[in-house]
């Protein structure tokens, strides 16, 4: 759901309580990102407004998910967590491979926001526009390795038929040279984009416009 995953989010997670950023401000043109009638907390808590600025500053603009939380900043604060302890923590799966688990199960629940996010994310840790595209389309026709292929078939079973997962998918990912731990971080991956590209769904969240040209 978010574009975050690169390096320029790891730049924002670093710096954000640099007080030399504490003086940038929000600008919010007052557009929901969603069809709800959820506006943002006014004033933001400083916190929430330092880690808005440097996204603007680093991103050159706030992911519409961020500002689709900030309606509660517990939430948002929650959602951000779980989602940096995902993506960016430490894992024996790279960064680009967590975004293609994104972009992956976002296709296959035809999540608007996701596909449009996480497919420039891809393109953007990747350098290859067509990966990003072919992943968004039809993630099969993407030029994958075998590994990859496997991690991307244990991510479509467990999206569109959990039920079925069984002994012998999770031994395919060792097979293909995944650990146990990197089992629990691909399913972990899997299920929080599922939940994520149902509430984005749900709510009829737009992507930022800047996603759409961006790292072709």
């Amino acid at each position: 759901m978010l574009p975050l995953g690169c390096g320029l989010w790891d730049t924002i997670i670093t710096a954000q309580n640099n007080p030399e950023r504490q003086g940038e401000q929000l600008k919010d043109d007052g557009h929901s990102p969603t069809a709800l009638d959820l506006p943002m907390v006014k004033p933001l808590p400083d916190a929430t407004r330092k880690y808005f600025d440097l996204c603007v500053d680093k991103l050159g603009l706030v992911p519409n998910v961020l500002r689709a939380y900030a309606f509660d900043i517990e939430k948002l604060n929650a959602f951000t967590g779980i989602y940096n302890n995902l993506m960016l923590a430490e894992s024996g799966l790279t960064k680009l491979e967590r975004e293609m688990i994104a972009v992956c199960v976002s296709s296959l629940n035809r999540c608007w926001y996701c596909q449009v996010a996480h497919g420039a994310a891809v393109r953007e840790l990747s350098g290859d526009p067509v990966l990003g595209e072919a992943l968004v389309m039809n993630w099969r026709v993407a030029p994958l390795s075998p590994k990859q292929r496997a991690m991307l078939d244990f991510a479509e079973k467990l999206t569109l038929s959990s039920s079925k997962v069984a002994e012998t998918d999770r031994q395919a990912l060792r097979d293909a040279g995944f650990s146990d731990r990197d089992i629990w971080d691909i399913a972990s991956v899997t299920g929080f984009f599922n939940m994520t590209n149902r509430v984005a769904s749900a709510t009829g969240m737009e992507p930022n416009p800047d996603y759409h040209g961006a790292h072709r």
